[in-house]
């Protein structure tokens, strides 16, 4: 397959992006960071995945955050930047962050899933392998794991660092109490927990109920996925169910009767508000997530590079007045 050769934007830097500390640590994230969960797998189109990837960091876009299943077939999302990452991004590796998570099943048997030691190395030598590279910035522990000591997870992502597979390393999905949990034993063993990754958005405020202090209490960031509840607080759904939407789609955790009629009542009131500020549905609700700087980065997915940038345009107006803060609250009672 032919391509052409990729020269970097040069005005990647100019402004078009906001960059934000990561909780106590000396990194910066784009406030906008771009996720490789849809879009980027085996069974989609190579040629727009690499359009997406070129137009995010052509305009300041510079973590790419991915996982061990990501795909389908899980694994491929990470071949898939593997090959981009010879064809377009070698030269361009150190401004990259690029993430990647183990916790969830990838394999077969017994040491397929959860947060043992065995399962998260294995894992991470396998994500650098496909990704074609020989460490990652930041390493996940994707979720939480009842039957394994939390001594031992964390033990593993303290090892990912001592041994040169990881620069960082943070947790995802994590309640209150083991956020705190874990933060306290990565800093005893001399490795600090750098960002906590928990699902955010105006549908889903779980992190509000204690977690999000916890963040803070520990010094970590936070960047926030599935800041528009995969794609329903967007345009796309209020006059029906696109077939090439990810709700139509057979594969993937998004079903069309999450789309509930309560929900679309809501999203067609937030649009309103939204036009208001002259956004669209989607700008406002990440801007919402980004409000009052607790929340370092907002992870989008994206299906074209035209949505690429009208999210990264959201840091244009971050800021919301008391009264429409209030008008938001009262549509999502």
């Amino acid at each position: 397959m032919t391509f052409d050769p990729y020269s970097a934007h040069p005005d990647r830097y100019s402004g078009k992006m906001l960059y934000r500390r990561v909780g106590r640590s000396g990194l910066l994230l784009p406030a906008i960071s771009l996720g490789l969960w849809h879009n980027f797998g085996g069974m989609d189109s190579l040629e727009n995945s690499r359009a997406m990837l070129r137009t995010a960091f052509d305009i300041g876009i510079t973590h790419f955050d991915l996982a061990n299943n990501y795909g389908p077939p899980p694994g491929s999302a990470e071949e898939t930047f593997g090959l981009l990452m010879d064809q377009d991004w070698r030269r361009y590796r150190d401004e990259l962050i690029i993430s990647t998570k183990a916790g969830y099943r990838m394999q077969p048997g017994p040491y397929g899933e959860f947060g043992s030691r065995k399962y998260l190395i294995a894992s991470l030598d396998q994500s650098l392998k496909r990704m074609r590279i020989p460490y990652v910035d930041i390493f996940y522990s994707h979720c939480f794991d009842p039957n394994t000591p939390l001594e031992e997870t964390m033990g593993a992502l303290d090892f990912a660092v001592r041994s040169g597979r990881a620069l960082y390393v943070g947790i995802s999905s994590y309640d209150a109490e083991h956020t705190r949990k874990a933060a306290e034993i990565l800093q005893l063993f001399g490795t600090p927990c750098l960002i906590h990754q928990p699902s955010y958005s105006m549908f889903n405020r779980f992190i509000e109920q204690g977690t999000q202090d916890a963040i803070a209490e520990k010094g970590l960031g936070t960047i926030a996925f599935s800041p528009l509840a995969q794609g329903l607080l967007t345009d796309k759904y209020l006059n029906g169910i696109p077939n090439q939407s990810r709700a139509a789609k057979a594969r993937g955790g998004f079903r069309s009767s999450s789309i509930t009629q309560e929900k679309l009542e809501k999203v067609l009131k937030l649009s309103e508000i939204a036009k208001s500020r002259e956004q669209t549905l989607a700008q406002m609700a990440l801007a919402w997530v980004l409000r009052g700087e607790r929340v370092t980065s907002a992870l989008i997915g994206a299906s074209s590079p035209n949505q690429v940038i009208e999210n990264a345009e959201t840091v244009k107006n971050l800021n919301f007045t008391k009264e429409e803060l209030d008008k938001i609250e009262e549509v999502l009672r």
